[in-house]
């Protein structure tokens, strides 16, 4: 079973606010950075068609890059 990479996350996560990934770390909280619960379901969704589990309030609980990488497994 594998892991999203952290490179992905960030690169998905950076395109929903409009940035690049270089601005963005690992561990800063993504709801101080703009991502909002609207944004989060449509990664949760992008993730979930490309056969990640991916589950709203498993990533809204952890909202970070590492932390979300810690949650998104393949199916």
């Amino acid at each position: 079973m594998g892991m999203l990479s952290l490179e992905r996350i960030r690169a998905d996560v950076a395109e929903s606010l409009g940035e690049s990934p270089a601005d963005l770390t690992d561990d800063e909280n993504l709801l101080d950075r703009g991502l909002d619960s609207i944004r989060i379901m449509t990664l949760v969704e992008k993730w979930r068609r490309d056969g990640y589990r991916a589950d709203y309030l498993d990533l809204a609980e952890n909202p970070t890059v590492a932390g979300w990488q810690s949650v998104l497994r393949s199916s």
